[in-house]
């Protein structure tokens, strides 16, 4: 049998409208644009994984990148390992961050896929995991939208899933704490309500607001700048619920030096910035280490794989942002989602919506 190289790579871009659009503490989330990779390989296997821009403005530099990074894999073999060590050694300079370091976790995504496809098997079980279903929290809304209209979209966000994140980072304490009062007041009373305020207060205001939070949430997520790791350590002295960070953490290095601060009770690496499957093994291995329960950030259809690949699994994050442009969304029951028994990721296009958002 020939061996399996990388045979050519296709990057595209698509804005897809949100069914939510999200306004949060760190900015306005109105549309999702996102980066589109096929690597199809010499057996007529394509792997197949999507990034997530943050902003339509940075969706053109982010093809950019996977196309630059993505040209040396041309020609090797299907070894997602090796192809990872690669792309990292030729990053050593430019830097694996920012729209690199995306674009490093995108292919290394694809190549996974695309392995798991050539061995017939779904991710998940081509990373030794079994296919036990991991508990799913809804994200797709509860933003900075104000009491009154929380208790309704509470309701709504919450029928099938097993939680809700609620974003707060208001103007004031006190309209936070009315938002988190009237989201509790919609479930019951031991229903878990994460939190998220996307890293809009400075270290004392955030340990301020989480005295006076004090155990009413499930955790609290990213309240200060995300490289903060000393302003991380500080509110979680203060708090008395769970902290939580880890989505814009580049590659386990930087997931290292959240662990070593002391930075959060609990992490979430995001796995289009992680470094992809490999970077989030790696990681997860750390977090393993240290006795820190690790939860997805975005990326729910391939983070469902990862989950199950993670010694301390937690929460996988439900977004439905990519629904719109896939052939098959992920599927939950009972508020949990099982790996697709389907070989690779599971993620294929739906051609016609992808030419309907395509930009």
């Amino acid at each position: 049998m020939s061996e399996v190289k990388v045979a050519a790579l296709r990057a595209r871009g698509v804005v897809v409208p949100m069914r939510r659009p999200l306004v949060t503490g760190g900015g306005a989330v109105m549309e999702a644009p996102l980066a589109l990779i096929d690597l199809e390989m010499s057996d007529g296997a394509v792997g197949r994984a999507y990034l997530f821009a943050y902003g339509v403005f940075a969706l053109k530099p982010l093809i950019a990148a996977i196309e630059a990074l993505g040209a040396g894999l041309i020609g090797e073999p299907l070894a997602p390992r090796a192809l990872h060590a690669a792309m990292r050694a030729r990053l050593r300079f430019a830097g694996a961050t920012g729209a690199m370091g995306q674009a490093l976790s995108g292919l290394d995504m694809a190549a996974w896929d695309g392995f798991a496809k050539g061995l017939g098997l779904p991710l998940h079980a081509a990373l030794g995991a079994g296919r036990a279903p991991v508990r799913a929290y809804n994200s797709c809304g509860l933003g900075l939208i104000g009491a009154a209209a929380i208790p309704a979209e509470t309701t709504a966000l919450a029928e099938g899933f097993g939680a809700v994140k609620l974003r707060l980072g208001y103007e004031t304490l006190a309209e936070d704490l009315a938002a988190i009062r009237a989201c509790r007041e919609a479930v019951a009373p031991d229903y878990p309500v994460m939190s998220d305020y996307n890293q809009s207060l400075l270290p004392a205001e955030a340990a301020r607001r989480a005295r006076a939070i004090g155990d009413r949430l499930h955790w609290i997520e990213e309240p200060v700048r995300a490289d903060d790791v000393a302003g991380h350590a500080e509110v979680r002295r203060a708090a008395t619920t769970h902290l939580m960070t880890g989505e814009n953490a580049f590659g386990p290095p930087d997931i290292a030096r959240l662990i070593a601060g002391g930075a959060a009770d609990l992490l979430m690496p995001d796995a289009g910035k992680i470094w992809g499957v490999t970077g989030w093994l790696e990681a997860a291995a750390l977090c393993a280490a240290a006795g820190i329960p690790v939860s997805s950030h975005l990326y729910p259809e391939i983070s469902v794989h990862l989950l199950a690949a993670t010694p301390t699994a937690d929460w996988l994050e439900y977004v439905d942002w990519a629904e719109p442009i896939l052939a098959e969304p992920i599927a939950f029951e009972n508020g949990r989602a099982a790996p697709p028994a389907r070989p690779g990721a599971g993620i294929e296009w739906n051609e016609a919506a992808v030419a309907r958002h395509a930009v």
